[in-house]
């Protein structure tokens, strides 16, 4: 049986779930899940009813982009008069309110977030399984919430791999004999049946997860782009394909921010050795990518590219020097914290690590060690990595910018750096 995972884009209007159907179409000659991510930007729009709810603003307007947005596709898709399908969308939305009224300081921002903004992906494959049926694809749709049990951190839930791949096989494979699985990406359940998220565009994770509990032949992440580039196609004029890639290749490339692949998707599928193919939803006849244990010589480098990056420096005041204790001292905060650092480098007296903008927890970081450092920080700032690097990439990479951080290795070659202003670059 296969896997495939659909993200926001590949769904975002009729047009699209109509290519979306195409595409299962051509591929019910064996047993098929589905994972479905929120349909378009859904998700943006359900994190800003969140946050008119947070700061007691009128919701009225959010919620009202939200609703248009939806039942414009249902009735471009010919299922405004499936009773079924409006009883299931208003239940949805029931539930929707009910998490946004429960908003308060002992519930928390976290908790709340993973209450409403699931929704997105309930209501995407309630769309998508009564579009099916109509089209004449057998499916049943299926609950994630059910079957893929976490612990208790909310907004980047931990996956309890036992519970969850014992339930996903006792629940999906009867459901399999009579069609396809539709089921939602991003979500599940913690022991209590709070719904629980996996993390922002977590939902190639979960299909990696049904992937590696089923057994799959392959796991297909479908995207708007023709496979692995070695770079963002939005960012850099030249890029290229990689036909093939080595699991490990593909996991340091998540590992450092590439974003066409969630960074946990790969390691379940490499352990089972289920080949992860990446195709384009546009043009699904082409090849795509495929990640799979191999050798391939000469990759062409990766660059990653990641903005919204803030430099922290934690220097020793008294004029010792940085040893373990303080080292481990710093990362005991940032774990708190739930921080992730993206480079780190450290002097004799002081050290610096480079992670995401996250301006209420940095400054929630600063408090905590003040006592203990000089804090000086850098943010706006933004972040390469070049993979399998070579110079004449690096020098041209380093154009017109004001290098904060250098770093090589053997084989990567990172930098922090801001963008110099035109008249900067003239001097």
């Amino acid at each position: 049986m296969k896997v495939f995972k659909f993200g926001g884009a590949s769904v975002k209007d009729a047009p699209s779930v109509r290519n979306m159907a195409q595409i299962i179409k051509a591929n019910l000659n064996q047993p098929l899940v589905v994972i479905v991510s929120a349909m378009g930007k859904t998700t943006n729009a359900f994190e800003r009813l969140l946050d008119a709810t947070m700061q007691e603003e009128d919701p009225t307007e959010a919620l009202a982009a939200i609703t248009s947005f939806h039942e414009q596709i249902i009735y471009d898709l010919g299922l405004s008069s499936n009773e079924e399908l409006q009883a299931d969308i208003e239940n949805i939305y029931e539930e929707l309110e009910n998490a946004l009224n429960k908003f308060s300081s002992t519930m928390g921002y976290d908790y709340v977030y993973d209450q409403s903004v699931s929704c997105g992906e309930l209501l995407s494959t309630k769309i998508i399984a009564a579009y099916l049926a109509k089209e004449g694809i057998a499916n049943t749709w299926l609950d994630a919430r059910k079957v893929l049990k976490t612990d208790n951190t909310h907004r980047q839930a931990k996956v309890d791999w036992g519970a969850s791949q014992a339930m996903i096989r006792s629940q999906v494979n009867p459901m399999l004999e009579s069609g396809i699985v539709i089921s939602q990406g991003f979500i599940g359940s913690n022991a209590k049946f709070n719904t629980t998220t996996l993390g922002r565009e977590g939902s190639d994770f979960t299909g990696a997860i049904f992937a590696t509990s089923l057994n799959a032949t392959s796991l297909t992440i479908w995207k708007d782009v023709p496979g692995v580039l070695n770079a963002d196609p939005k960012k850099f004029e030249k890029t290229t394909l990689y036909k093939q890639l080595p699991y490990k290749e593909a996991a340091e490339m998540t590992y450092y921010g590439a974003s066409v692949i969630h960074p946990k998707t790969i390691k379940p599928l490499a352990q089972k050795g289920i080949p992860l193919y990446v195709k384009s939803f546009e043009t699904p006849e082409d090849e795509g990518t495929i990640i799979e244990e191999c050798q391939v010589p000469n990759l062409a480098p990766a660059i990653i590219h990641k903005d919204k990056q803030t430099v922290i420096s934690f220097k020793i005041s008294d004029f010792s020097f940085i040893n373990e204790h303080h080292i481990h001292m710093i990362f005991d905060h940032v774990k708190r914290l739930n921080l992730s650092i993206n480079l780190m480098q450290n002097s004799a007296i002081t050290f610096t690590i480079c992670m995401d903008d996250d301006p209420k927890r940095r400054e929630q970081l600063r408090t905590a060690l003040m006592e203990e450092f000089s804090i000086y920080y850098n943010e706006g700032l933004e972040m390469i990595t070049v993979k399998n690097y070579n110079q004449a990439t690096i020098d041209e990479l380093m154009i017109d910018k004001q290098i904060i951080i250098e770093q090589r290795s053997r084989n990567n070659f990172q930098m922090v750096y801001k963008k110099l202003l035109s008249d900067e670059v003239k001097k």
